[in-house]
């Protein structure tokens, strides 16, 4: 499956996005027999498309929908040639508008203050055939844009937002040029001229959308931060010395330097120096990180005062900050089901809008009171210009792109954005033990031999009990099993390769070392395993427990040999997550495989009173389930293997960064810092961004649900007035600037 980026500068509104989701659609299924996805970010004006295309296709595609497009090949060049566009488009957009109200200004001033705008003399001809010819300059010049947005919509065969900017623009300015040309063919009282509301609206309209642009640019800085921090070159350490290169011709397996204060440019594993790193960019974690051989390094990333030589991992793409990036980029294409009902609209909003235009209009020229032709393109003038769905485009997607943003910024991942909308419901949040609560580097507290073989010293046995545990565990992913390597790494153990080796998921490990059977890992696995003695160490496994620490099993030749404590310290941070959690009214739950003593001393040390222990992956996958099944809305946290099928079955799956990779791809969220504090704030900006998309969508409903009713005149009965189509203007311009300034409340929006 191919995935690419296409930048469709023209992209503007609803419709627009509407049509191109539409036009992929109708795509046939690729080889695989899989549709292609195409997702638009309007306030990037970018389309990320995933599955088997050509970008030749995908490109012939977007122009059937009327839109030139061009494939975006390297993100942060493209970011930066966006931001030029953008610039220069927002001093094209103040200078139209300058233009337009120039010359709108003065003449609607000159109606107010009693200056005739009827044609009833060959010199009122003259004087508004000249205002006329200027107006048609203005028009050109300051609304070209809009006419070539309409052609392109026709040539595809559909409408959009510059349909109905240039119809009820052009119909002012037609209807004006008519009358000036042929007054004796109008009524005396319905002479009357409109050159002023075309420029006007199109002043207002243009400086609508260059402050849209300035405040979208807002929207969008949490994206163009993660890639301005992609480097463009690094320092190749050579045999015949260093050079600097373009990254595009680095290759995994080269070496690069990392001097003081550089950015590491590509993922890779420190091969020689010391230094620390700030990753804050990253994992919103402020501390530096120290770095020394063996460690693995992330592009974006900052260098402090060490200098460091590192082997490269991962190419230009496959990065961990080129995935964030992505995932950001998808999340903010992403459709929440609250949204759905505005693309559905947008489809069919512009030819709707027409046609209650014109049939306002008509309705106007057949019954309305004199002059009912001039009341009649009045009508139809305001309603096509006030009608434009702009705001109901931008409601859902601006809230989503500043939220997901505010969320990257935090160090908080999310992959879509109906996991966002889901999170802001939730009522019960449950949370793993190991890596979540505690900081999942356990160490090794105790080694307790059960009474037998005296005959060799107990440093000796423990020694060698040790080196064969370790033996054995080096092929196990559990945390438990890193305790144990890094006590015989402390010990400075040699370790041997095991002869058999098997994991029982969630119980333990059995295999073969020097000739002998080794069992590893709970008291279940001992018991189906068929050890004896499995009781001599009952005090002990007690203590440990009641002292919140994990008791492992140690079986030899089907004996139990010995039992090891394993201690996992909580997280800094973890009593004051989940006060703040229950705080915010959550039910928290912990939900461990560990036995119930350990878990129960775990959470009471962090202020949790609910505890499931002892459980199987499977069986935790059920116990989400149950819970969900209760009327729960749950958010699982989790960072292990064993947690990716809960992960999966919760309503919201949550894991810890620093976990492993099958759990981060599980998950709907990913905590790059694997600090819990955030958890709390997380859950307050999916509730805060919720409310600022239903203020969003309310506004534009109401917007345009009371905006056409007004414009066609449905208030003039009782106020004798029909809205000016100035006024429309400046409406349909301020309710999309309303829409987006209001999204951008989310970028400060106090949490907790």
């Amino acid at each position: 499956m191919t995935s690419m980026i296409l930048y469709v500068p023209k992209m503007n509104c609803a419709s627009c996005v509407a049509k191109i989701e539409g036009a992929f659609a109708k795509l046939a299924p690729g080889p695989s027999g899989e549709n292609v996805d195409a997702r638009v970010n309007l306030g990037e004006k970018q389309v990320l498309i995933n599955g088997e295309i050509t970008s030749e296709l995908a490109i012939s595609t977007v122009a059937s929908a009327g839109y030139d497009s061009e494939l975006v090949l390297d993100a942060k060049l493209a970011s930066e040639s966006k931001v030029k566009e953008e610039n220069i488009e927002y001093r094209t957009r103040i200078i139209q508008s300058s233009l337009g109200l120039g010359l709108g200004v003065p003449m609607m001033l000159w109606g107010l203050l009693g200056g005739e705008m009827m044609v009833n003399s060959p010199s009122q001809q003259l004087l508004w055939g000249g205002m006329g010819l200027i107006t048609l300059v203005l028009l050109i010049t300051t609304g070209g844009h809009f006419y070539q947005g309409m052609w392109r919509a026709l040539k595809a065969g559909s409408a959009n937002m510059d349909t109905l900017i240039v119809l009820g623009t052009t119909s002012a300015w037609l209807y004006s040029m008519i009358v000036v040309l042929m007054p004796g063919g109008f009524p005396a009282e319905a002479r009357h001229v409109y050159f002023e509301a075309s420029v006007m609206i199109l002043g207002l309209i243009n400086l609508g959308h260059a402050l849209e642009l300035r405040a979208k640019g807002k929207t969008g800085e949490a994206v163009q931060r993660l890639i301005g921090l992609q480097s463009t070159t690094a320092i190749r350490v050579t045999d015949s010395g260093d050079e600097e290169v373009e990254i595009a011709f680095i290759k995994i397996g080269d070496r690069l330097r990392l001097k003081p204060g550089d950015r590491v440019a590509l993922d890779g594993e420190v091969l020689s120096g010391h230094s620390q790193l700030n990753e804050s960019m990253l994992t919103g974690e402020p501390v530096p990180v120290n770095k020394s051989v063996g460690d693995t390094l992330s592009a974006g990333t900052v260098n402090g005062n060490g200098s460091l030589i590192f082997g490269v991992t991962a190419g230009l793409n496959d990065t961990r900050l080129a995935k964030i990036i992505e995932l950001v980029q998808q999340a903010q294409t992403s459709k929440l089901p609250i949204g759905r009902l505005t693309d559905k609209i947008s489809a069919y909003f512009v030819p709707i809008v027409v046609l209650i235009a014109l049939a306002a209009s008509f309705i106007w020229f057949m019954a309305g009171p004199a002059p009912q032709l001039s009341h009649a393109l009045i009508v139809l003038t305001s309603v096509l210009i006030i009608a434009c769905p702009c705001a109901l485009g931008l409601a859902t997607p601006m809230s989503i792109m500043v939220s997901v943003g505010r969320a990257a910024k935090m160090g908080v991942l999310i992959k879509n954005g109906e996991a966002l909308q889901t999170a802001s419901k939730v009522s019960c949040v449950v949370l793993d033990k190991t890596g979540t609560i505690t900081i999942g580097r356990p160490l090794v507290t105790d080694i307790q031999l059960a009474s037998g073989n005296n005959s060799i010293d107990a440093p000796d046995r423990i020694e060698t009990l040790l080196t064969s545990v370790a033996s054995l565990e080096q092929h196990s992913e559990h945390p438990l099993a890193d305790a144990m390597l890094s006590e015989a790494k402390s010990r400075k153990l040699p370790l041997v390769e095991p002869e058999q080796f098997t994991n029982y998921q969630g119980k333990g490990i059995v295999g073969v070392v020097d000739g002998r059977q080794l069992t590893v890992g709970n008291m279940e696995l001992m018991k189906m395993q068929s050890v004896h003695d499995i009781d001599a160490l009952e005090n002990e496994v007690i203590e440990f427990a009641e002292m919140g620490k994990t008791p492992v099993f140690v079986a030899l030749e089907g004996a139990l040999t010995a039992v090891i404590a394993i201690t996992d310290p909580l997280k800094p941070d973890a009593f004051d997550a989940i006060s703040a959690l229950k705080k915010s009214g959550k039910r928290v739950i912990l939900l461990s495989g560990d036995n119930q003593k350990t878990a129960n001393a775990v959470a009471k040390q962090v202020g949790i009173e609910e505890v499931i222990a002892g459980v199987l992956p499977e069986q935790k996958q059920q116990h989400i389930i149950d819970l969900k099944s209760s009327g729960e809305i749950v958010a699982m946290v989790g960072d292990g293997i064993n947690d990716a099928p809960a992960l999966v079955s919760a309503d919201v799956g949550i894991a810890m960064g620093d976990g492993t990779q099958v759990a981060i791809e599980s998950a709907d969220l990913t905590f790059l810092s694997g600090r819990l504090s955030v958890l709390a704030d997380t859950f307050s900006l999916a509730s805060a961004s919720m409310r600022n998309i239903k203020q969003n969508l309310f506004g534009a409903f109401i917007y345009n649900s009371l905006g056409i009713p007004i414009a066609a005149g449905v208030l003039f009965p009782f106020t004798g007035m029909l809205l000016s189509p100035v006024i429309a203007g400046g409406a349909m311009a301020l309710s999309s600037l309303t829409v987006v300034t209001n999204a951008n409340r989310l970028r400060h929006q106090k949490l907790n």
